[in-house]
């Protein structure tokens, strides 16, 4: 552990484009002594690994929320708004599409509740394998489910005014948090995919 008032550390705030903020931590010859030192001296890659899949999977919760929360804000527009006196939640098509979302939105769920579930487990393959499969799914269904959500909004779907907007936002940020969908795909294939990651962990 390092004391934020340690010389030689300091911290920048940022700014990130959802509204939320960020901070860039930089150590310039900080010196610390053995008692600062958590945890086995060597053993730090498996920890940080471990504590990287734990944020991985806490994004994948945060993102299926930020996807609940479109979703229904955009089926409860298609069942208000109105086009020469018909509302739009009645045309097929529309149904359809929102019909995708749910399904993109609950197979997200899933995921993410497997990756909660595997976020601890002792194997670091498996967990990895695991960790990396939720997040490749949820940065796709985040994706689908924003640019659907704007489309079906129409003009108001990118107003600054929009809460659906801000959502949309959010979601584009967490696809690229702590790895991309192709970092999270070239990491499950090391492993040999999700279920080959569990058959040579076995």
């Amino acid at each position: 552990m390092v004391e934020a008032d340690r010389p030689g550390l300091s911290v920048r705030e940022v700014a990130t484009h959802d509204g939320g903020r960020d901070a860039e931590l930089v150590l310039d010859g900080v010196r610390v002594d053995d008692a600062a030192r958590i945890g086995v001296l060597g053993e730090a890659f498996a920890a940080i690994e471990q504590g990287f899949d734990v944020a991985v999977a806490a994004l994948c919760a945060n993102a299926v929320g930020a996807m609940a929360a479109l979703h229904e804000m955009t089926v409860d527009y298609l069942k208000t708004r109105k086009q020469f006196g018909v509302a739009f939640g009645s045309f097929q098509s529309l149904q359809h599409a929102a019909v995708d979302m749910l399904t993109a939105l609950e197979q997200s769920r899933s995921m993410s509740y497997y990756a909660a579930m595997m976020a601890s487990h002792e194997n670091a393959g498996e967990r990895a394998a695991a960790i990396s499969a939720a997040k490749v799914q949820i940065n796709r269904a985040a994706r689908q489910i924003g640019e659907q959500a704007v489309q079906l909004h129409g003009g108001i779907g990118m107003t600054e005014e929009y809460l659906g907007a801000h959502y949309f936002r959010h979601l584009a940020l967490l696809e690229f948090r702590l790895g991309d969908t192709d970092w999270h795909l070239c990491r499950l294939d090391a492993r040999g995919g999700l279920i080959g990651g569990l058959v040579k962990a076995a």
